[in-house]
C-alpha cells in the first residue's frame, strides 16, 4: 500500500502523465487544419490545476482492475477538455475578468472567441471519448448535457432569495457532481467492471463532486486569496449558494431582513455585516458539516474495491477535498 509520504509524489506522478498527455495533444492539433482554434484554447487549458477528474478516472480504472492504463488516457483527457470548456463558458456568463490570477480568455480575446474555444474544446473531448464503446459515450452525453441544464437552473435561480436547498443540489449535481460521477463511472466501464462496482464508483463521484462545490462555496465567502478570483464573486453575481441558503432559512424577523438587504444591495463594505449574519445563523458549520457527510458517503462506497494503492489514493483525493484551498 502507498505510505503517507508518498502519497503526494503518487498523485504527482499522475498528474503529470496526465499534463504530458495534454501537451502531446495541443501539439499534435497545432499541426492539424484545426491549429488557430487550438492556439486560442492551448493557454487555458495548459493553465495548470490539479486536474482531478482525470487523475481519478485514472485511479479508478487502476482500482477496478484495468491494466492498460493508457488505453483509458483519451477518456481521462475528454473529462479534462469538457472542465475546461465549461470554465471558459462560466467566466462569459459570470463576466469574470480573471481565472487563477489571469485574465480569463473572453476578456483578453473578447466574447466571440471565448465561445469559440470553449466549443471547440467540448468538440475535441467528444472526438477522443467517441472511441470508447457506445455505454460510455452516451454516459458522456448525459453529463455534458446535465451540465447545460444545470448552468440555466442557476441563471433562473440569480438572486432568488426564495431558492430551496433542494434547488441548490440540481444546480450543482448538473454542474459539477455530474461530471465528477461520469469521470468515475466510465473509467470503470472501460475496464469492465461489473455494474455493481460500476454505479459504486458512480455514486463516490456525486458525493465528491457535491463536496467538491461545497468547499467552493466557503472558499468565495472566506476569501482565501490563492483561489485565484475575488473573495465574494458569487456573492456579487447574485449566485445562491448553500452558506446563504441556509443563512435565509435560519434567520427570522430583522435579522432575515437585514440578510435580504445585504445580499440585494451588496458592496464589498458590507462584508462584515454578510460575514456577521451567516456565523450567527451557523451557516458556516452547517456546510462544513455536509462537506464531511458528502466524503463519508463518498468512501462508504469505496468499499466495494479490494484494497490496492490505487484505492488508497482516491480516498486520499476525497479526504484532501475537505481542505483543498484552490
Amino acid at each position: 500500500m502507498v505510505s503517507l509520504r508518498n502519497v503526494h509524489r503518487s498523485l504527482e506522478q499522475r498528474r503529470d502523465r496526465v499534463d504530458e498527455a495534454l501537451e502531446d495533444l495541443v501539439q499534435n492539433r497545432m499541426t492539424k487544419s484545426d491549429a488557430p482554434a487550438m492556439n486560442l484554447a492551448r493557454d487555458i487549458l495548459l493553465a495548470g490545476g490539479k486536474r482531478i477528474r482525470p487523475v481519478l478516472g485514472l485511479l479508478t480504472y487502476e482500482a477496478v482492475g484495468g491494466e492498460d492504463v493508457d488505453s483509458v488516457m483519451d477518456l481521462a483527457i475528454a473529462s479534462e477538455l469538457i472542465h475546461t470548456a465549461t470554465l471558459i463558458h462560466d467566466d462569459i456568463y459570470d463576466q469574470s475578468k480573471t481565472r487563477r490570477g489571469v485574465p480569463t480568455l473572453h476578456s483578453t480575446h473578447g466574447i466571440s472567441h471565448g465561445i469559440i474555444a470553449g466549443d471547440y474544446l467540448f468538440v475535441l473531448a467528444f472526438s477522443l471519448g467517441g472511441r470508447c464503446e457506445e455505454r460510455i459515450v452516451e454516459r458522456m452525453g448525459e453529463a455534458a448535457a446535465n451540465i447545460a441544464a444545470g448552468e440555466l437552473l442557476q441563471l433562473k435561480h440569480i438572486g432568488d432569495l426564495g431558492t430551496t436547498p433542494e434547488d441548490y443540489y440540481a444546480i450543482i449535481d448538473g454542474k459539477t457532481a455530474g461530471p465528477f460521477a461520469s469521470a468515475c463511472s466510465c473509467a470503470a466501464m472501460h475496464a469492465d467492471a461489473a455494474q455493481e462496482i460500476v454505479d459504486a464508483l458512480e455514486k463516490f463521484g456525486w458525493e465528491v463532486g457535491r463536496a467538491f462545490q461545497l468547499v467552493d462555496d466557503l472558499l468565495d465567502l472566506t476569501g482565501d486569496p490563492s483561489m485565484g478570483k475575488p473573495r465574494g464573486t458569487d456573492v456579487h453575481e447574485g449566485k445562491m449558494t448553500l452558506p446563504i441558503i441556509h443563512a435565509l432559512t435560519m434567520l427570522h424577523s430583522v435579522e432575515r431582513e437585514q440578510l435580504a438587504d445585504v445580499l440585494q444591495n451588496f458592496s464589498d463594505d458590507r462584508w462584515g455585516e454578510l460575514t456577521e449574519l451567516l456565523e450567527s445563523a451557523g451557516s458556516f458549520e452547517y456546510a462544513k458539516q455536509l462537506i464531511q457527510n458528502h466524503i463519508d458517503r463518498a468512501q462508504e462506497n469505496l468499499e466495494v474495491l479490494p484494497d490496492s494503492d490505487a484505492k488508497a489514493l482516491i480516498i486520499e483525493i476525497a479526504k484532501r477535498s475537505r481542505g483543498r484551498r484552490t
